[in-house]
């Protein structure tokens, strides 16, 4: 069954502590969290601050997705506000080697984000050192987008890529994802679907993420 990450950018921010508690009572597996600085993508969600509330509300895992520019810099404080899994992107990172190694030893399961444009075999010489890759299945920055259809083929490549070098490795897929689409998403090889709006803005939550898990 696939990990269910429901992405709290789409929750309802004048009533967290009720999306929390339905997640948590849901069959959800992870909180997915945000994180943008206006620089790096056209948009600024929340820091440290706001996920360690998160953490508070919840004993399931939390997934920080940082869409930042020199996430170096603020690694320990998402540690210390509760993140278990941390994301960079490629795209961000010179020293990317560097970053993981950083987020490993604060404890944390690393993880390589890419966006729609960036190649999964630059992956290569990193997938031995990391937890997750997160492929960007919509430009960053903004919810609600469609997924874009040639993801399914980076999936399948990226899949193949972690199969042949025998490692277990999780693929999370990050965008668009929906009823319809999601089977077809954990066919080409994904583990783990975050899901947003198709979680938050259905009638009803806790049955969509039912429903998602059962693919």
């Amino acid at each position: 069954m696939p990990i269910i990450a429901p992405s709290l950018l789409s929750a309802n921010y004048l009533n967290l502590e009720a999306d929390c508690n339905m997640l948590n009572e849901s069959e959800a597996d992870w909180y997915h969290l945000d994180v943008m600085d206006g620089s790096f993508v056209p948009n600024i969600s929340f820091g440290p601050m706001l996920i360690e509330f998160f953490r508070k509300a919840t004993k399931k895992v939390c997934d920080v997705h940082l869409m930042i520019v020199n996430p170096e810099n603020y690694a320990e404080q998402f540690k210390n506000a509760g993140a278990d899994n941390l994301t960079v992107h490629i795209e961000t990172c010179n020293h990317l080697h560097r970053n993981i190694q950083q987020i490993k030893s604060l404890g944390m399961k690393a993880g390589v984000a890419v966006n729609p444009h960036t190649p999964v075999s630059g992956l290569s010489d990193v997938l031995h050192d990391i937890d997750l890759v997160c492929l960007m299945s919509v430009n960053p920055g903004f919810g609600g987008q469609k997924f874009i259809p040639q993801t399914l083929e980076k999936i399948k490549q990226l899949r193949k890529m972690i199969d042949d070098k025998g490692l277990n490795v999780l693929i999370e897929i990050d965008g668009g994802v929906t009823l319809d689409n999601a089977p077809s998403i954990i066919a080409a090889g994904a583990d783990v679907l975050v899901a947003g709006n198709t979680v938050f803005k259905s009638a009803d939550p806790t049955a969509t993420i039912k429903k998602l898990k059962s693919l």
